[in-house]
């Protein structure tokens, strides 16, 4: 079964709908300059009242080691994305913390796959690239050049991802897991809880 990460969380509303309705993983984003910025002491509140077995993600984007190694602990975080220009070293350095990795890679039609070799993490994302947009940008890259790619390990897909599209990109691409933030909104932060609902019984589906 594929995956499912509801990411750009910002209330417990949210969060226990995604839960409810299947979600595997949620996403909070510590990225003062995304409009889905959510602080660790709001975070952490959130986290403190889900149910188990749920995987807790935390979004960074070019952060301090020691800001990261922080905020995991302080808000219960099982998981970090990295979503800037981290590199395959800044990558190892973080394993010390004792929480999975996921690198993400923004995609355009000149991305050279084979610089994600080089990268040793539990899992890769992949978004489409922007300029100076470091996520949400609720734009579908070509997953041609993801299948072709033949990534190693874990594979997730992100970017435009919505009800509509989800059930295709699934038996596309066979990901181990989509991303979805800004294809369930009902406005930026806030999530519809109809979306919601029709994205996951879509992926769920597929």
């Amino acid at each position: 079964m594929t995956r499912i990460k509801i990411c750009g969380i910002t209330n417990k509303e949210d969060a226990f709908k995604a839960i409810k309705l299947g979600a595997h993983a949620l996403g909070f984003i510590f990225h003062k300059k995304s409009p889905r910025f959510i602080s660790p002491s709001r975070a952490k509140n959130i986290i403190a009242v889900l149910p188990p077995f749920v995987t807790l993600t935390g979004v960074f984007v070019n952060e301090r080691g020691g800001a990261i190694r922080d905020i995991i602990s302080f808000c219960g975080l099982n998981a970090i994305q990295l979503h800037g220009e981290e590199n395959h070293h800044d990558c190892h350095r973080l394993k010390r913390y004792n929480t999975k990795i996921i690198k993400a890679f923004r995609v355009n039609d000149t991305f050279d796959f084979a610089q994600t070799e080089k990268y040793d993490v539990d899992a890769m994302l992949f978004d489409t690239y922007q300029e100076s947009v470091q996520g949400g940008t609720g734009k579908v890259f070509n997953w041609e050049l993801l299948k072709k790619a033949k990534v190693r390990g874990a594979v997730i897909l992100s970017g435009g991802l919505n009800s509509k599209n989800v059930f295709n990109a699934i038996q596309d691409v066979r990901p181990y897991g989509v991303d979805v933030s800004s294809g369930v909104e009902a406005s930026v932060g806030v999530k519809d809880h109809r979306l919601l609902e029709e994205f996951i019984r879509s992926a769920q589906s597929a």
